[in-house]
């Protein structure tokens, strides 16, 4: 009987227990949403500026955020608060798997060497760079300069490559910055991962441990990212379904990074490798996978949604009298990122050149060096300090005084200097001229159905006729308006020739491919027209 009464308490104070669990997590759900939605409202508001003010169309938008943020937090209204500790993980996953995502290993390939060397090459240097400044002119400690250098050496070119795909800024160019920015990223972060464990638990540094556990990190995280993004390509490419696709990206994203992270690997190397691979990878041989529109729309928008939580976090979580305190120390981190940005590019475009017989223009390694900007992986670094650590506040403060100005200054000059540089292209005669051919190889590809002879029309003889008609004459108009366009607009042959290698390129990739799939070849050759293209005689 007395147990009988015991059990019933129990059970009635269970219940209590988890009517007050569930009354908590609603409210606490309720609270989330209630903190999100405004910063929805608020980013869609920033997205819309340029809309109603043309002049603001120039203006990167993770620009127009930070000020809008900078603008709340003046009137002291803080839209959302989150944990340090939760910064890395909500922001960084799919600011990483969709810059990876997006790149083509070809491409990535042929700047590869040039690519990793100002990506990781980089890091050192632009934290002992930094770090050496403020510790020698502004007398800052050790812990808190090569922490500050940390969180501004990873670069982030989503905005100004906009602008370079806007003006027509060459595709080596483009190639070498997105190649940059996305091993850059894995490699600032394990830095940065490093100087902050020694900055919570100062601990003696043993060089050999720490590049073995440097390779260990990576090891997994490779491993990692390699099974989850070979599983999730195949069943992506294999079952049609954009929701389907869209949805296992995103948990790609995530569960990678947590995987990867839970199992003593990086995170971020993990997410890089899944991306690269579930956008490169094909199950046509010698094809690139097509990356449908419903997909490309998809993370456009993720991507806008954490930018605009990251830049408006970053203006809505500065103090402005730490900021005013530690603007000196902003001024000399600013001089000491263009320096030592400077010091990698020209440095590292000297050994690529050397090492590969394929230099990099002088004009376009002046472009790199330029449009180095820092930005959300740059800012999510910086929030992500415990609060714990001395002087957050200051790296925090430095690290958004960077970001600002290579937002401000170099984001809004790049255009101008790709011009005086002769860099520019025509984008819209390039994009004219493509539609064009695009138009020209669907009307051929008509043309063959309706001449098949062994196809007969199944619609009236009159009819079919009329088609027929149609279709030659429009190709005839089309081919017409090519040979027109090439001939006054000579620019266009360095397109023409660039689509005529990656076409041979093609042609003889699949040909390699077709032979090891027989087993007459146990792997695929080297590329004889890629050296050729590289090498010319």
């Amino acid at each position: 009987m007395l147990e009988t009464v015991w059990s019933n308490h129990f059970a009635a104070i269970g219940t209590v227990l988890m009517s007050l669990l569930t009354d908590a997590t609603d409210l606490a759900i309720e609270r989330n949403l209630k903190e999100f939605l405004p910063v929805l409202l608020v980013a869609l508001s920033a997205a819309s500026l340029p809309r109603i003010f043309p002049f603001l169309r120039q203006v990167p938008y993770t620009l127009l955020l930070v000020i809008v943020g900078l603008g709340l937090a003046l009137v002291e209204v803080r839209l959302i608060d989150l944990s340090p500790g939760m910064i890395l993980l909500i922001f960084l996953p799919p600011i990483l798997f969709e810059a990876a995502w997006k790149m083509r290993w070809p491409d990535l390939q042929r700047e590869l060497l040039p690519s990793s060397l100002f990506a990781i090459g980089s890091v050192p240097i632009t934290v002992a760079g930094v770090g050496w400044a403020l510790h020698q002119w502004m007398q800052v400690s050790w812990t808190t300069a090569l922490l500050t250098g940390a969180c501004l050496a990873a670069t982030d070119s989503a905005s100004v490559l906009g602008v370079f795909r806007e003006v027509g800024a060459g595709k080596r160019l483009t190639t070498l910055l997105e190649g940059e920015s996305l091993f850059n990223d894995g490699a600032a972060v394990v830095a940065f991962s490093v100087l902050l464990e020694q900055a919570v638990d100062p601990q003696p540094i043993d060089l050999s441990t720490t590049l073995l556990q440097f390779v260990v990190v990576s090891a997994i995280g490779l491993g990692v990212g390699g099974v989850i993004g070979t599983i999730v390509a195949l069943l992506t490419q294999r079952y049609d379904l954009a929701w389907v696709e869209q949805t296992l990206s995103l948990v790609t994203a995530y569960g990678g990074y947590i995987l990867a992270e839970d199992l003593g690997g990086s995170g971020v190397i993990g997410v890089v490798t899944a991306g690269l691979i579930i956008g490169n990878l094909s199950l046509v041989p010698g094809e690139q996978p097509q990356k449908c529109s419903t997909m490309i729309e998809f993370w456009e928008f993720i991507i806008f949604l954490v930018n605009s939580i990251v830049f408006l976090l970053l203006g809505d979580q500065i103090l402005f009298p730490y900021f005013l305190e530690n603007i000196d120390t902003s001024l000399v981190a600013i001089a000491a990122v263009l320096v030592s940005r400077g010091v990698a590019i020209y440095g590292f475009s000297a050994i690529s050149g050397w090492v590969t017989q394929n230099p990099i223009p002088w004009a376009e390694q002046t472009v790199l060096w330029w449009v180095g900007l820092r930005g959300s992986v740059a800012i999510a670094l910086a929030l992500s300090i415990p609060d714990g650590v001395p002087d957050r506040q200051q790296i925090i403060s430095n690290s958004f005084g960077v970001v600002l100005f290579t937002l401000l200054i170099q984001g809004l000059t790049s255009k101008f200097l790709l011009d005086r540089l002769n860099l520019l292209t025509d984008e819209k005669l390039y994009q004219q001229y493509l539609t064009l051919v695009a138009q020209r190889d669907a009307l051929q590809k008509i043309l063959t159905y309706l001449l098949d002879g062994d196809r007969k029309p199944v619609i009236a003889a009159d009819k079919f006729q009329q088609e027929l008609a149609f279709v030659k004459t429009t190709l005839t108009e089309t081919q017409n308006q090519l040979a027109a366009m090439r001939e006054a607009h000579p620019l266009l042959e360095g397109l023409i020739l660039q689509q005529h290698q990656a076409q041979l390129v093609a042609i003889e990739t699949l040909t390699y491919t077709n032979f090891v799939q027989q087993g007459l070849l146990k792997e695929i050759p080297p590329s004889v027209i890629e050296r050729a293209i590289s090498h010319p005689s």
